[in-house]
C-alpha cells in the first residue's frame, strides 16, 4: 500500500498543529494510526482528528512507507515533472507515481541549423541515415529565422535531402510527427517557440484534417500548409482516387483562412484524387 498524496497533505496539517474533520480523513492508513494511538478522534459524529504523537507518526511512516521526510514526499508527488530517482529518494519506490522516462521528438536537417539546448549553442546536421532526438525540448530553441517543417510520413523524414528542391526560400528544421506517443511533446514545444511552422503532409483530406485539427488550431497564424507550386499537375497525373473515395474533410470551409488550402480542396474535388507526399521524393 502507498500513502496517497491527499492523506499525506492532511498529515502535514496535523503535524503543524491543526485538526481535521474526521469526514475528510478517511483511509485505511488513518484507521491504523487511530488504532495505534498516534491519532485521536473523540466521539463519532462531527468529530475532529488530532495528532497525539508526532514522533511515533514519523516512525510509522518510515516503517510502513520508507518515508523519512513527509514534506519532501508531498513536494515531490506534486511536481509536474519528476524522475524516478526522486521517487526512490522520498519513498524507496520508483513506481510511486507514473513517470514518463522517454520524452521528446526526432529532428532532421540537410543543412546546418543553429540552435540552443540547455543554454548552450549547438549546430544540427545529422549524418545521412541518422536523426537527432531532442529530449530536453523545453530548453531547445532554434534561431528565429528557422522554419519548423512538420513531416507526416517516415520515408519523407528519412530522405529530406531528396526534397531540398521544395524549400529553396526558407531555412528548414524538420520534425517528425511520429512516433505518435511523442507527438504531444512536439506540439507542446511548437507552442513554446516563436518560429513559423510549415506542415508538410499528404495532399488529401486526411492530411488536411491532421494539419487543422492537431496543429493549426493551436498555432494559429504561425502555421501554414505546404503546397508545391505545380500541385495541380502532380495531383492530376499522380493522384490516387482511393484517397478521395475513402476520405472526407472534417472541417467547414469557412474555418479555413488559407487561400492556398482552399485552392487545394477545389483541386481534390475537381480531379477526385488525393496525393501522398512520398510522390515528391526525387
Amino acid at each position: 500500500m502507498r500513502l496517497p498524496l491527499g492523506i499525506a497533505e492532511k498529515l502535514l496539517l496535523l503535524i503543524s498543529g491543526e485538526t481535521i474533520p474526521a469526514s475528510q480523513l478517511k483511509h485505511p492508513v488513518v484507521d491504523e494510526l487511530l488504532a495505534e494511538g498516534i491519532l485521536y478522534k473523540p466521539g463519532k459524529l462531527k468529530s475532529r482528528i488530532h495528532l497525539i504523537d508526532k514522533q511515533h507518526l514519523f516512525l510509522f511512516l518510515k516503517n510502513h512507507f520508507d518515508i523519512v521526510d513527509l514534506e519532501k514526499y508531498v513536494f515531490t508527488l506534486k511536481k509536474s515533472q519528476v524522475i524516478r530517482s526522486e521517487l526512490i529518494a522520498v519513498s524507496s519506490d520508483s513506481k510511486l507515481k507514473a513517470v514518463r522516462t522517454f520524452k521528446g521528438f526526432l529532428i532532421n536537417s540537410y543543412s546546418p541549423v543553429k540552435a540552443r539546448l540547455n543554454g548552450e549553442p549547438i549546430e544540427i546536421l545529422p549524418v545521412i541515415g541518422t536523426f537527432h532526438f531532442i529530449y530536453d525540448f523545453e530548453t531547445f530553441s532554434p534561431e528565429p529565422d528557422v522554419t519548423i517543417v512538420g513531416i507526416e510520413n517516415a520515408e519523407n523524414f528519412r530522405y529530406i535531402d531528396r526534397q531540398a528542391y521544395l524549400f529553396p526560400d526558407i531555412k528548414p528544421l524538420f520534425v517528425s510527427r511520429y512516433p505518435q506517443n511523442q507527438s504531444k511533446d512536439l506540439l507542446t514545444w511548437l507552442k513554446m517557440i516563436p518560429n513559423k511552422y510549415l506542415h508538410f503532409g499528404d495532399f488529401d483530406f486526411a492530411g488536411l484534417n491532421i494539419y487543422f485539427n492537431e496543429y493549426k488550431v493551436h498555432l494559429g497564424d504561425r502555421a501554414r500548409f505546404f503546397i508545391p507550386d505545380d500541385i495541380e499537375n502532380i495531383l492530376a497525373s499522380k493522384g490516387n482516387r482511393r484517397n478521395y473515395d475513402n476520405q472526407s474533410l472534417h472541417l467547414e470551409d469557412e474555418r479555413i483562412d488559407e487561400p492556398e488550402v482552399l485552392y487545394l480542396i477545389d483541386l481534390i474535388h475537381k480531379y477526385k484524387k488525393g496525393l501522398e507526399q512520398e510522390v515528391l521524393l526525387r
